[in-house]
């Protein structure tokens, strides 16, 4: 299989299983990125000249917003993918897990500390040099899937993606950060189309990232969760696999 077939075949599994689980995609994310869309929102509409630093306490204040603001744009959404981990590789005679099942079987722990830790590595990687930040981003890209299939630790996740990654790393940027990438542009857009629109440009805020975290984070996550279990099938053969029982899910 050449290189753009196989990228082509990823990307139609990625719509194939988007479309087969919306309901459940969509309502995850619904619980996760409500109430973060809101978080996002408060730290877009700090202003920081209303706390009277001089000019050196600013611009360190001012690198610190801008690193906060980044987080938070990645806030959630690895936590979200290793939610839709469970979603995708739990089913029930093909249908998904309910929400309180997920929730019983979510590594909160790890999954929140990989959430937080990759989206701290990725904001300051772009916010220094950007080329380190799409490094961690693609090098760990495959941690909070790896958390909640193989239900490993914190340490070992993200030594487990890098070592995933290896090899394929070219496969897994075009795949992931074209999708990341997207939906970030998309949501700026809609955040200034909507800004002139409502009244409030906290509400704007809080609606656009929310729905675009709705409409394009479940094709992150189903395409980080097929990377990975593609990647422990390369990796692993007859070995340590994923239980594996939804036919998009398999190879084609």
């Amino acid at each position: 299989m050449s290189r753009r077939t196989e990228i082509l075949s990823i990307y139609a599994r990625i719509g194939r299983t988007y479309l087969g689980w919306a309901p459940s995609l969509l309502l995850l994310a619904a619980i996760v990125f409500v109430p973060l869309g809101l978080l996002h929102a408060i730290a877009l509409e700090s202003q920081l000249d209303s706390f009277g630093f001089d000019s050196g306490v600013e611009l360190a204040v001012s690198g610190l917003a801008v690193l906060a603001v980044a987080a938070t744009g990645l806030l959630g959404e690895i936590f979200y993918t290793g939610a839709v981990s469970i979603s995708l590789t739990h089913p029930h005679d093909g249908h998904p897990p309910s929400p309180r099942e997920i929730a019983g079987m979510v590594s909160y722990g790890p999954l929140i500390a990989v959430d937080l830790i990759y989206g701290a590595l990725v904001s300051v990687g772009i916010v220094l040099l950007v080329v380190p930040g799409i490094l961690a981003f693609v090098w760990l890209g495959l941690t909070a899937p790896v958390v909640e299939i193989e239900k490993r630790g914190i340490r070992e996740a993200f030594g487990r993606s890098v070592r995933l990654v290896h090899g394929r790393f070219w496969l897994v940027a075009v795949v992931l950060v074209p999708i990341e990438l997207l939906g970030d542009a998309l949501t700026a857009l809609s955040a200034a189309f909507a800004d002139g629109l409502l009244p409030s440009r906290f509400l704007s805020e809080w609606l656009t990232d929310t729905l675009a975290n709705l409409a394009f984070t479940p094709f992150y996550a189903v395409a980080a969760v097929l990377l990975t279990v593609d990647r422990i099938r390369e990796t692993d053969g007859g070995g340590n696999r994923p239980a594996l029982r939804t036919r998009e899910l398999s190879e084609q």
